[in-house]
């Protein structure tokens, strides 16, 4: 009895695979071309395991979730800090732990008129702590010296007032901060991030412009105060950095209430244990 074509197609396709393997048994690569080579087997695998699930009649279920997954745990962290109470960001000050935070503007600057008293935060970050602590006392006051630092540098510049600020924290178990983080700057795109690309610079330590020709950056052209950046030379104009953030502002999702955002993370969490079957798995 002949073989159906689709399973001739099957053979000849696991004898290329055998042929692959042979042809990587004791070879030398350059780094280059090992990543290329990775690169190449991982396309191959998602192209079978579509194979796979387009030819089983039993179908996959809309969701699989999965709590040890960093990506979602990183979610649960992110949300878990917008459910913190809002605080002064000049009166914090010392507690235990590191972890991550968000930075909230409630002031009358017309540049930041836009995020003024919501829900959507002007900077996130994240402290990480020292070595593997095992509790919330062995990480240290990370999480509290950088709000504190932060609040300094807001104290010595132009057109911003300290008292204008409110905070959010959390300490978390050592680890999770950074996905945290990342959710976080990926669902606010906080204007003064670094990510963000337009008025970013407040989490800077000082550039010498006797030793070392750099720009000022956005936040410090903006802002003018830090006596490091003093005599570093503009990147960019204040006029078009100003221009940069209206344009933000126009163009990105702002959070106005808690429900807001408590929304945004129900939606990311659903597509983010989605099951894919779609036919760009084939791709």
């Amino acid at each position: 009895m002949s073989q159906p074509p689709v399973l001739k197609a099957a053979a000849a396709a696991a004898d290329k695979l055998d042929e692959l393997r042979a042809a990587t048994t004791g070879v030398e690569l350059t780094a280059h071309a090992r990543r290329r080579l990775i690169s190449a087997i991982s396309a191959m695998q998602n192209q079978i395991d579509a194979i796979g699930r387009s030819v089983d009649e039993i179908g996959l279920p809309d969701a699989f979730f999965d709590p040890t997954d960093p990506r979602l745990v990183g979610y649960f962290v992110a949300l878990a800090l917008v459910a913190q109470e809002r605080k002064p960001l000049a009166s914090i000050g010392r507690f235990y732990g590191s972890g991550v935070y968000a930075i909230y503007y409630v002031g009358d600057e017309e540049l930041y008129r836009p995020i003024s008293k919501t829900e959507t935060p002007i900077y996130v970050g994240k402290a990480d702590p020292d070595g593997q602590p095992k509790t919330v006392i062995d990480q240290g006051t990370k999480l509290a010296d950088r709000l504190n630092e932060h609040g300094k540098n807001i104290d010595k510049v132009e057109g911003i007032n300290l008292r204008d600020f409110e905070c959010r924290a959390l300490a978390v178990q050592s680890g999770y901060q950074a996905s945290a983080e990342s959710h976080l700057i990926k669902l606010f795109r906080p204007v003064w991030n670094n990510e963000t690309k337009i008025l970013f610079g407040i989490g800077k330590h000082g550039d010498s412009s006797k030793t070392r020709a750099n720009n000022k950056s956005p936040w410090d052209t903006i802002h003018p105060g830090r006596a490091w950046a003093t005599d570093n030379r503009e990147a960019k104009s204040v006029v078009a950095i100003k221009e940069d953030v209206a344009a933000h502002f126009t163009t990105a999702r702002l959070y106005h209430t808690t429900n807001d955002v408590f929304a945004a993370f129900v939606a990311a969490i659903r597509s983010e244990d989605r099951i894919e079957q779609s036919d760009g798995d084939m791709k």
